[in-house]
């Protein structure tokens, strides 16, 4: 058997990171298109690494569900001018894909079949004369469980999470102070994050004086939909930008589909799997993570998912939240970036692109200083998909 080649300048074994991140301008407003948003996005982190086109062998996409014509696909090789790729692909596991990608590049670099490959996310969901609600709450289609759902007034994502919210909030006996301290820690990040969307300071009482949408869930504790894409440039192989690499220790996934684990109230079953995987391939613990990027696109899934991964024991998240201990200064600094909350919704790539920014060092006013370990979890469709990733400045 004939061994694969290795492609030119490759190290066999070295550690794969990510050497380049790039961003469009998060708009509350409709307008580009998501072949056009993802364009801009590769450009800047092909710029941001120091590398160009030629560099680039392998091409990942990924886009939100819809019906646009104009979705984002594989066909943004050649709109932006790629060739000669060894890697060309379009994933699709909903939230959780941004992990997969990253995922996919790295598996694919150590395993030889390509060297440097970009990963890009794209959105348009604000549209002229409708609104990115109204663009959710069609998604899913209307036959089967989603039928009796859409048939019964439940539209979308917001009433199915308020009733988890409301079940969460009685089993933990919990209150709405608990989203309440979700919603204003991560305002308090977003505050010093410019390319958050939200960065108006909140406080308790602005938070209950927004409305409510769906009980107990008010607008604020709902992700902010914008136009926009982000993109990374994933390598075996230093990046010539000027940034340190980060560099991906750990992967891990889990695909329950629904399915409950018996005797126990079960938030997120299988998210658990995927971040122990995570961190028992990084060989770190928990305690090692000095920021948790999570997918938040409603407040209560950040304290599921605290209690899910392990950063808290079960039934304290909203204990831990009303402390102080996720915003700035707090022990336990989580979506330092604003998350989809108040920092933009790109769905997995928002907490993948405050990871990388922390652990580069950039995060100005709201870098959380010393952090050299970071924790990405990306959930998908129903939590149905759970992905996570174990980022760190040092090489395995």
């Amino acid at each position: 058997m004939t061994a694969a080649a290795v492609p030119a300048g490759a190290v066999p074994g070295a550690p794969v990171g990510i050497v380049g991140l790039g961003l469009t301008t998060m708009s509350l407003e409709p307008g580009g298109a998501p072949g056009d948003l993802a364009a801009q996005a590769v450009t800047a982190a092909l710029a941001d690494a120091g590398l160009t086109k030629r560099d680039v062998d392998g091409l990942l996409v990924n886009t939100s569900q819809g019906v646009r014509p104009d979705r984002l696909s594989v066909a943004l090789a050649r709109q932006i001018g790629l060739g000669d790729l060894r890697l060309l692909e379009h994933l699709e596991i909903k939230g959780a894909t941004t992990v997969a990608m990253v995922a996919r590049a790295v598996l694919a670099i150590r395993a030889g079949m390509a060297e440097t490959v970009v990963c890009v996310f794209a959105d348009a969901p604000l549209q002229p004369g409708g609104s990115a609600g109204s663009t959710y709450a069609h998604s899913g289609g209307s036959d089967g469980v989603r039928g009796l759902e859409r048939a019964s007034g439940v539209l979308g994502s917001v009433p199915t999470y308020a009733l988890m919210a409301a079940r969460y909030l009685h089993v933990t006996g919990g209150n709405p102070d608990d989203l309440c301290a979700v919603a204003v820690s991560t305002r308090a990040w977003a505050v010093h994050n410019p390319d958050a969307v939200v960065r108006t300071p909140l406080d308790a009482e602005g938070y209950r004086a927004s409305r409510m949408i769906s009980t107990p869930l008010r607008v604020l504790d709902c992700a902010r939909p914008v136009n926009g894409a982000a993109a990374v440039v994933v390598s075996g192989r230093p990046g010539r930008g000027g940034h340190p690499p980060v560099h991906v220790l750990g992967m891990g996934f889990d695909h329950p589909v629904r399915r409950r684990r018996a005797g126990t109230e079960s938030w997120f079953g299988g998210g658990r799997r995927a971040a122990d995987d995570a961190l028992a391939m990084a060989g770190r613990r928990p305690a090692d993570v000095g920021v948790r990027e999570l997918y938040d696109p409603f407040s209560v899934v950040t304290l599921c998912l605290l209690e899910e991964y392990g950063f808290c024991a079960p039934g304290t998240a909203g204990a831990v939240a009303r402390s102080g201990a996720l915003g700035p200064g707090g022990d336990l600094p989580t979506n330092t970036g604003g998350g989809q909350l108040s920092g933009f919704y790109l769905q997995g790539m928002t907490p993948l692109v405050e990871a990388v920014v922390q652990l580069r060092g950039t995060g100005g006013a709201r870098q959380v200083p010393g952090v050299t370990t970071a924790f990405v979890g990306g959930i998908g469709g129903r939590i149905d998909h759970h992905a996570a990733l174990v980022l760190d400045r040092e090489a395995a």
